[in-house]
């Protein structure tokens, strides 16, 4: 078989791989949550914001991540909780975030705590509780049951549809 012929061929996905969902997982508060591993860019830690004046809430500012502007968004605020970040006088902490391309537009979601990558299978992606917050309902994709704990998928494209004419 010659390299062209090889380079041809189609190469089947290994059994099981096609049925299942790769997750970012991290957590806001003790809720764990996922995030979709091909949507995530980069996992880093935030340690100088500017402050972006008349801004959404949720938007904490922007950050300067290897020479492109990135806009950060406090997700634990997105998701209707308090937030809690703290900076010291000249704007700066250790923030720990994911970063996602949305629109050719680069974000950065500040979050409690990044986890581990898992793969799930997609049969055991169900529909969202009926008694799921309001806002996280509005915010999220479905859930997966794990041993333990509910895993709660977020819909990114509407975690990073911020109405921006409240800023206008």
């Amino acid at each position: 078989m010659t390299l062209t012929e090889r380079n041809s061929m189609q190469v089947e996905p290994a059994p099981g791989f096609g049925d299942s969902l790769d997750y970012v997982t991290i957590r806001i508060g003790e809720q764990l949550l996922g995030l979709p591993i091909s949507r995530v860019q980069d996992v880093f830690i935030a340690n100088r914001i500017t402050a972006v004046p008349r801004a959404p809430d949720e938007i904490v500012g922007l950050i300067n991540l290897r020479g492109r502007i990135v806009t950060a968004i406090c997700l634990r605020k997105r998701l209707g909780r308090p937030a809690t970040l703290k900076f010291d006088t000249h704007g700066r902490s250790e923030l720990t975030a994911i970063g996602i391309d949305h629109g050719g537009e680069a974000f950065a979601l500040i979050v409690d705590a990044v986890g581990e990558v898992i793969r799930l299978d997609r049969s055991t992606l169900e529909p969202l509780p009926v008694h799921l917050d309001r806002i996280w309902a509005t915010l999220a994709m479905g859930v997966h049951r794990l041993a333990d704990q509910l895993l709660v998928i977020l819909d990114l494209d509407a975690v990073l549809d911020l109405d921006l004419r409240a800023a206008a």
